[in-house]
């Protein structure tokens, strides 16, 4: 299963990624509610970096542990999930102007069943929302945090 958003945030690629990478003191400052219990368990910033968090969404809470990996550093970032869901979330950012293009895709394995039926119908929906609001989040943190 996938899904995408994306959208322009108002500061140049370089600081925004910076904010995406940096999982002690930015990230978590952009998370919407349906994340919860974020923990760094090793590194911070960037690749190598491994975390725990809950997210819940249309009211089941999943427990992730990922780990941080920077295919193409200061543009793509990904959190692997090794657990149940091997899910890969992948956040690309790229110049545009004075501002920065920022795509967020991620992808998991459903469940099977009829609970992989329902899964199907409502999750790519809801997350997207998740994920937009998470945009959202980070294009008001980063007009916040502009440098002076």
């Amino acid at each position: 299963m996938q899904v995408s958003a994306e959208r322009t945030v108002d500061a140049p690629a370089d600081t925004v990624y910076r904010y995406i990478a940096d999982m002690r003191e930015h990230h978590p400052r952009f998370l919407p509610p349906a994340f919860s219990d974020f923990q760094v368990e090793s590194g911070g910033v960037g690749a190598g970096t491994v975390m725990r968090y809950k997210l819940t969404v249309g009211g089941r809470t999943s427990e992730l542990r990922v780990t941080v990996a920077e295919p193409e550093p200061g543009r793509v970032l990904t959190e692997s999930d090794a657990g149940g869901s091997k899910s890969v979330t992948t956040f690309t950012v790229a110049p545009e102007g004075g501002a920065s293009r920022v795509q967020i895709h991620s992808a998991w394995d459903g469940a099977s069943g009829i609970g992989g039926v329902l899964e199907r119908m409502f999750a790519p929906r809801m997350l997207r929302a998740i994920i937009a609001d998470e945009l959202t989040r980070l294009d008001a943190y980063a007009r916040e945090h502009r440098p002076a």
